[in-house]
Formats: structure tokens, C-alpha cells, sequence
């Protein structure tokens, strides 16, 4: 990576509610990166605790910010959004923080203007204490899997602002994948090319008791649901759309979504790869039926060889009982 030359202009928006306990510590990570062309913004959704007093200390620093009622995360998001200035944006949440020199480090990197996307990797902390270090964004070969897994980590996922521009803001009807939508979007559109990878540490993402990734997975869960629900009526998919419908976990209240860029062809590859991914994940959770039923779904011609071996390892593990199935997690783990 080359030394900065001219110092990339960043935004970064932190949206917040009531989140006094951690916020002073967000922004300090923030203006004590010390980088020459920041513009950091602060969307308040009227806090009633000490936020705003915090908030206040720290205004002659700030490009903008507001404490007044939103309709959410993705809202407040937005109106940051509306507001920036820099060639790379991202939002960091008022009880993460960046680690020293984050900002430098993002600068360098989108010094090379065929980079639209930097996926770093961040420290997982808890009660101020390292539990691990992320995986960061998975990305893999297939553009298809990369999308039908659409993983991302949000706080160390950095964007060209014009990327955003070209594929629009957060969709507000999101209230906790917005930035998984956000990443397919824009895969959608641009695909992998220009993404790049780092195992540069970012960000400290903060696992606590109220925060939303801590207590509302089944949450998380049907809003993604939705999401991949709404890709399949976009691209006209209609065994998969009725998938969905026969499932009825899925909220129809989310709004439609735009995935423009895909081949029909390539939109069903996802499908599968989606579905790939919850029978993995129920089979994790020991809910072998719910696993079985999304195996059932798959169009098993659009899955890579590699895959496939995989499936035949849980489906061959599924004919046992769950005490079994621990047994031989057990054992690999012993054995790693």
C-alpha cells in the first residue's frame, strides 16, 4: 500500500438514540484519527439521556449534526448521507469506535481509484475486553454465493460515495439489514472487481446487552427473509417466491427493493446459494427439519462442486441424533 499523496476526503455519520453511555467514545475515535479531510457528522433521534450534552462538547469539531425525532436507524443514516461531502462515506454506530489510525489507513487504500469497496476487520469487544477479531466481509469466487450469502460487516465496510450516488441510499423500510441490502445492491451492480479486502483492523464493534446484533437475531432473521423474498419477485422468480410464501416468516411490510445488474440466470444462482446458507444455518441451530426443507429447494446444477460435498456431509449427519451430531463437532474441534 503506498503512502497518502493527497489525503482521500471521508465522511463518516454516526446515527444515534440514547446511547450517553458509549457515544463520547464513538466520537473521540472519530476526531482523534487527527485526519486532515474528515467530515463527521451526527444524527441524533432526540435523545432524552445525556447524549445531546455529550453532542454539544464536541460542535466546533462536527461538519453537522441534530437531535430531533427520525423514523429509525436508516432514516437518520440517510439524512446523513444527504449531507456529506467526501469520496468515501460509511456510518459508524454511536457504541462502536474506530482504532488509531483507521482513517489513514482508509485514505491510502482508495488512493487507487479502481477500488469502490475496502472490507477491513475489526475487534469484537465485550465489557472493554477482546472476545475475537472478525472475520470481516465474506467474499467468495462466485459472485452468486457472495451475494445469496451477503455477509458483510458493516462498520469496516468503507464506500466511494459516487458508488452510492449511482445505486441509492438505505432503504428506511430496513430496520436491521439495511446494510446487508445496501451490499447486495451494489454487488448487484458492480459485482467483485473492485472490491478490496484487508485484514487491517478498523473498527471496535461492541457487544453489550441492548444492542440490537446481542437480542433480536429472529428479527434480523425475517427481515432478510424479506429481502431475499422481494430479489426473487424483481427478477421474476416465481418457484422462489412462493418458497417464500409457504414459509410465511417474512414480512411484507418491507418495501420493494431494486436489484438492477444481474442476468436472470445469475439471480437464480443466488436464490440457491441463499437457500444453501439456511439450511446451514438451521442445521448449526440442530433444526434438522428446517434444514432439510431449504436442501429440498435447491437447484443443485447451480451450486460449485465444493458445495456440494458439504451438503452431502450435513445431510449424512442429519440420519443421527442431534447428541450425536454434537459428538462429532466435539471431536473436530478436538482434533483442530
Amino acid at each position: 500500500m503506498n503512502s497518502v499523496c493527497s489525503p482521500i476526503h471521508i465522511s463518516i455519520i454516526t446515527p444515534s438514540y440514547n446511547q450517553g453511555q458509549y457515544i463520547e467514545q464513538t466520537i473521540d475515535s472519530v476526531l482523534s484519527q487527527n485526519y486532515p479531510h474528515l467530515d463527521y457528522i451526527i444524527i441524533d433521534g432526540g435523545s432524552t439521556d445525556n447524549s445531546v450534552e455529550i453532542i454539544k462538547k464536541y460542535e466546533k469539531h462536527l461538519s453537522y449534526w441534530v437531535s430531533e425525532k427520525d423514523n429509525g436507524q436508516s432514516h437518520a443514516i440517510n439524512k446523513g448521507f444527504s449531507r456529506a461531502k467526501g469520496e468515501v462515506i460509511n456510518w459508524l454506530n454511536s457504541d462502536d469506535y474506530y482504532l488509531p489510525g483507521a482513517l489513514k489507513t482508509v485514505s491510502e487504500y482508495f488512493q487507487d481509484k479502481n477500488i469502490n469497496v475496502l472490507c477491513g476487520k475489526s475487534q469484537i469487544v465485550k465489557n472493554g475486553k477482546l472476545v475475537k477479531i472478525s472475520g470481516g466481509t465474506d467474499i467468495y469466487l462466485e459472485l452468486s454465493k457472495t451475494i445469496g450469502w451477503a455477509r458483510t460487516d458493516q462498520p469496516e465496510t468503507f464506500y466511494r460515495k459516487s458508488c452510492i450516488d449511482s445505486i441509492g441510499v438505505l432503504n428506511q423500510g430496513l430496520h436491521y439489514v439495511m446494510d446487508k441490502e445496501l451490499w447486495i445492491r451494489y454487488l448487484c451492480k458492480y459485482g467483485l472487481r473492485n472490491v478490496k479486502q484487508t485484514d487491517d483492523l478498523l473498527v471496535a464493534f461492541r457487544l453489550h446487552g441492548s444492542s440490537k446484533t446481542t437480542n433480536q437475531q429472529s428479527l434480523f432473521d425475517k427481515e432478510t427473509g424479506s429481502l431475499f423474498q422481494k430479489f426473487a419477485l424483481e427478477y421474476g422468480l416465481d418457484n422462489e417466491v412462493k418458497v417464500f410464501s409457504d414459509l410465511g416468516n417474512v414480512s411484507d411490510e418491507v418495501e420493494r427493493h431494486i436489484f438492477e445488474g444481474l442476468e436472470v440466470e445469475e439471480a437464480n444462482r443466488v436464490l440457491q446459494y441463499y437457500f444453501l446458507q439456511q439450511a446451514f444455518r438451521l442445521y448449526a441451530l440442530n433444526d434438522f427439519n428446517s434444514s432439510q426443507y431449504f436442501l429440498k429447494q435447491i437447484d443443485f446444477s447451480q451450486i460449485s462442486e465444493s458445495d456440494k460435498i458439504e451438503i452431502q456431509k450435513i445431510s449424512d449427519r442429519m440420519k443421527y441424533p442431534v447428541a450425536l451430531k454434537k459428538l462429532i463437532n466435539l471431536y473436530n474441534k478436538i482434533r483442530k
